[in-house]
């Protein structure tokens, strides 16, 4: 993209320069990805590049959760929990990494995006559960007659918010389920690793 004169003045003007940082973004960096793959050939080589604006609006940090998660099964920017932590704090639900902090026996809440469902035969009917969100891994512990209580919920939704008690057995940490909610976070479509 840097070639013309008036390039290289932009390059030089600081102001200029966060102008232009300000306006650029994903989808503008995969236009000039698409440029700088294709030579332009000898009937084209003569004519200036253009430093205009790409045809389309930038993303929305949900369109860019949707492509991420549909190209990659991740987020290469910031985690889902990241654009609805200020109002969970306001609900008193807990980061992962809060919970080393609660004491053993109290009441808590934690939220996140289902990586892992667990419901193992040797377990006597009892579902585990691991629970992402932008600090790390919440465990939590439901019981047979709770998880008949909220099947579909466990099942289905993508993103829970979990409210329990603390277990802090030796440093492992979970929490035993006493209300499983479904969250609205994202259409962004986030797998979890299920195990019956």
């Amino acid at each position: 993209m840097v070639g013309t004169s008036q390039s290289y003045k932009f390059l030089s003007d600081p102001s200029e320069q966060i102008y232009r940082a300000l306006l650029l973004h994903r989808r503008t960096a995969l236009w000039q990805v698409e440029r700088a793959a294709r030579l332009a050939g000898p009937l084209l080589d003569a004519i200036p590049e253009q430093m205009e604006l790409p045809p389309l609006r930038q993303m929305t940090d949900e369109e860019r959760l949707v492509a991420d998660f549909h190209g990659s099964s991740m987020s290469t920017g910031p985690h889902p929990m990241t654009y609805c932590r200020e109002a969970l704090s306001k609900l008193q639900v807990k980061r992962a990494c809060d919970l080393p902090r609660v004491p053993d026996g109290q009441y808590t809440r934690v939220a996140g995006c289902v990586i892992a469902r667990q419901r193992p035969g040797t377990a006597k009917g009892f579902v585990f559960l691991s629970l992402e969100d932008e600090t790390g891994i919440s465990n939590v512990i439901v019981n047979p007659d709770l998880y008949e209580k909220y099947r579909v919920v466990i099942n289905r939704e993508k993103f829970l918010r979990v409210e329990g008690v603390l277990q802090n057995q030796d440093h492992t940490i979970s929490v035993k389920a006493s209300r499983v909610l479904p969250l609205s976070i994202t259409a962004a479509d986030t797998r979890s690793r299920d195990f019956h």
